[in-house]
């Protein structure tokens, strides 16, 4: 089968399953992998925020990168994300992964230093010179400071492996500014679950999304009703979700989400140092969302 990526529909940014000992675990990745699938899901991105990418070695997203492509098999496209705090770095990454069978990058700014908007823009244009694997931007100045522009993407769009973008800026305005200034040019991927409806509904091409990794299904069917016109199902779906959802946009997504994943039987719950599983009233909190969740879930067509 192929793994044709044109940036359309759902995209996991998909957990790092740990063992207790801290090792991952790729039979438990495997389990998720192959739910995400099932449900119809798009393509997945490998070692994001979710998936733990800032506690992971490089050698280890390769291991990931590897595992991901033998188990999925040419079913769907596998992303993997690139976050280097050097040019020289990001280079070398970005073409390890085409290397090892990457069909994509995820591209974030420079971490650690805060860059200006020149420095970003050279930063972007040297990964995207030197692989030809396609690029999604990851525009998300409220957690790295950084905000890609309008003005930046003028530049940006005259490269031709930068294809799309996961639109994180929380400000749903960009959504109708990108498509008013670029057309289909930029393929937009809505990154904020909790506005992904509204993202979808005002002309994105897909989402990355988080709480799909615990509930793919409910995921997929919000997704189709749009595509297919039913409104009113895709905001029942929707309405349900936003409990869940909201786990999305906290400093302890991780922990959250994996404990929901866990719940449906497709994660567990370890998480790597400095990060600790939650506990007390916290975990409490979040273990009564989870299962009213869990408990209350919608019928799907």
């Amino acid at each position: 089968m192929s793994t044709k990526l044109n940036w359309e529909g759902i995209y996991p940014a998909v957990l790092t399953p740990f063992t207790k000992e801290g090792k991952i675990d790729f039979e438990m990745f495997a389990v998720n992998t192959e739910a995400q699938i099932k449900a119809g899901l798009h393509g997945i991105i490998l070692a994001g925020t979710l998936g733990e990418a800032s506690t992971l070695e490089t050698e280890e997203k390769f291991e990931l990168l590897q595992y991901a492509k033998k188990i999925t098999a040419g079913r769907i496209p596998i992303i993997l994300n690139l976050s280097e705090n050097t040019t020289k770095n990001a280079i070398k990454f970005a073409q390890k992964a085409k290397e090892l069978g990457a069909d994509g990058l995820m591209l974030l700014p420079p971490m650690r230093y805060k860059a200006d908007s020149r420095e970003v823009v050279e930063y972007f244009k040297a990964v995207a010179t030197a692989t030809d694997l396609p690029i999604l931007i990851y525009n998300n100045p409220v957690d790295y400071g950084i905000y890609v522009t309008l003005e930046m993407f003028d530049e940006l769009i005259k490269y031709p492996t930068i294809q799309a973008v996961k639109e994180s800026t929380r400000d749903l305005a960009n959504v109708t500014r990108m498509i008013n200034r670029f057309g289909n040019r930029i393929k937009i991927l809505g990154g904020v679950d909790t506005i992904c409806l509204e993202t979808l509904l005002l002309g994105a091409d897909g989402l990355v999304a988080g709480l799909v990794d615990a509930f793919p299904n409910e995921t997929m069917a919000m997704y189709n009703h749009v595509k297919a016109g039913q409104y009113d199902k895709a905001v029942a779906i929707y309405r349900w979700f936003m409990p869940l959802l909201e786990l999305d946009i906290h400093p302890k997504l991780i922990q959250y989400i994996k404990l929901a994943a866990t719940a449906e039987g497709i994660s567990n719950p370890y998480v790597r140092a400095p990060r600790l599983e939650i506990q007390g009233e916290e975990a409490e909190r979040i273990y009564k969302i989870i299962e009213e969740g869990r408990t209350n879930r919608p019928t799907l067509d």
